[in-house]
């Protein structure tokens, strides 16, 4: 009997990632070889999504720090923060799930566990920023009302602020 859904922290001991396959040969491959490395050196925190008791991975994804060009994102946005030329972000390095378990919103319930904790993370950060793979990866996101950056259309950003109100927050910005 599977449990609910549970998204943690990758553990490469208790986490088997060998059978997940998204269909997307880079993203299997960093999961099953390379995400365990870039958690121990603090590269990016790999959360993955699973049904417990069962330690197969049903679907994963990467949070860690990143900065973006204050220039590259449009004037409504920046037009009343200091003029740093670079901005701090957090990167949504990648999001897949398991070809087996799509059609289940599993991709929206870790994008939505993902921007949640974005949201409550103690390090700045003016918008979480995708770098969408194709053009099926820039639908999802636009579903999920992010915003392409006028330069780079398969980079999207989505401002803290918007996610906060997703979340029913009320954050309040200096005028």
């Amino acid at each position: 009997m599977a449990g609910k859904p549970l998204i943690e922290l990758l553990d490469s001991v208790h986490h088997d990632r060998s059978r997940f396959s998204c269909g997307v040969e880079a993203l299997d491959r960093y999961l099953q070889s390379q995400a365990g490395q870039d958690a121990r050196r603090r590269v990016a925190a790999p959360y993955v999504l699973l049904e417990p008791p069962s330690p197969l991975i049903i679907g994963f994804y990467t949070l860690s720090n990143a900065s973006i060009q204050a220039a590259e994102l449009p004037a409504t946005l920046t037009r009343k923060l200091p003029r740093y030329p670079v901005l701090p972000a957090t990167l949504l390095g990648r999001l897949a799930v398991d070809t087996q378990q799509r059609g289940k919103a599993f991709g929206t319930l870790l994008l939505l566990d993902a921007l949640r904790r974005c949201l409550r993370s103690e390090t700045a950060s003016l918008a979480v920023i995708v770098d969408a793979k194709d053009d099926a990866a820039v639908s999802f996101y636009e579903r999920h009302e992010f915003h392409r950056l006028p330069d780079q259309p398969r980079r999207l950003f989505k401002p803290m602020a918007e996610i906060d109100k997703l979340f029913g927050g009320s954050t309040n910005e200096a005028s």
